[in-house]
């Protein structure tokens, strides 16, 4: 037989390839035998390395504060009870309480109230937080402002979890705590950024008492998105005088999906 005989050898399309298009999801990655390409596992290995260095990125907090004193805010940098990244990692608890100096800080602030609270916290992945916080905040002030909202100083918060904002909240005497943290980081997602509000903020409440919006990230959430979400939720939380899984995100739902 000919070479121009010779059936030509065909390759079947792989349906899945498409759908690659709409998703940062690892699918139709090939294979060779019964392992993964080289490229495609290369692309994993650097993924799980940015995660890892996610988790152990800091705060940027000189930029921070010349970023909010430039939305005309007032900043002040506390810290939880952890020493290390490492006892972070270990000892969640430490991280959702102000460490003694910390609290002496805001003891000496002028006694007042106000309506929020704001905390930028480093979380699982400062970066996070480094990069999207400021922009979704930027676009959360205005409508704060018009609703005739309060806020008192911005802390940003280090080696902190989430339940750092209800200390931080009870502390300024806040009646609601907004907290945005870098969210344990994915394989494609590594600056995700999360807020948490929470009304009457106080130390002990556990996560029934909170609201969370997630994914905010140009690759998820987008920035005005967020702080649309953010903003129903706390002007819904001061209304009702409540938070948590008592109050849903129903902000732009239509009729009838409620």
């Amino acid at each position: 037989m000919s070479t121009s005989d010779k059936p030509a050898f065909h390759i079947p399309s792989d349906p899945w390839i498409s759908l690659r298009a709409h998703t940062d999801a690892r699918i139709a990655l090939g294979r060779v035998g019964a392992g993964l390409p080289t490229n495609a596992s290369l692309d994993f290995k650097l993924a799980h390395a940015h995660a890892r260095d996610a988790i152990y990125s800091t705060l940027d907090n000189a930029a921070l504060t010349t970023a909010l004193e430039t939305l005309g805010l007032s900043v002040l940098s506390l810290q939880s009870q952890v020493q290390t990244r490492q006892e972070y990692l270990q000892r969640p608890d430490l991280g959702r309480r102000l460490n003694a100096a910390s609290r002496k800080k805001i003891e000496t602030l002028l006694p007042g109230t106000a309506d929020v609270s704001i905390v930028f916290a480093d979380g699982l992945s400062a970066e996070a937080v480094n990069l999207h916080a400021v922009h979704v905040l930027a676009q959360l002030l205005p409508a704060l402002a018009a609703a005739g909202l309060s806020t008192a100083p911005v802390v940003l918060a280090d080696q902190a979890r989430v339940a750092i904002a209800d200390d931080i909240g009870s502390l300024l005497k806040a009646e609601l705590s907004l907290i945005f943290i870098g969210e344990r980081p994915g394989l494609t997602s590594p600056h995700s950024l999360g807020a948490y509000l929470t009304y009457h903020p106080k130390p002990g409440l556990t996560d029934e008492s909170r609201n969370c919006i997630s994914n905010i990230r140009p690759e998820g959430l987008v920035y005005a998105d967020a702080a649309q979400k953010i903003f129903y939720l706390v002007a819904e939380s001061l209304r009702r005088k409540l938070s948590g899984v008592m109050l849903k995100g129903e902000g732009g739902l239509l009729a009838g999906e409620k």
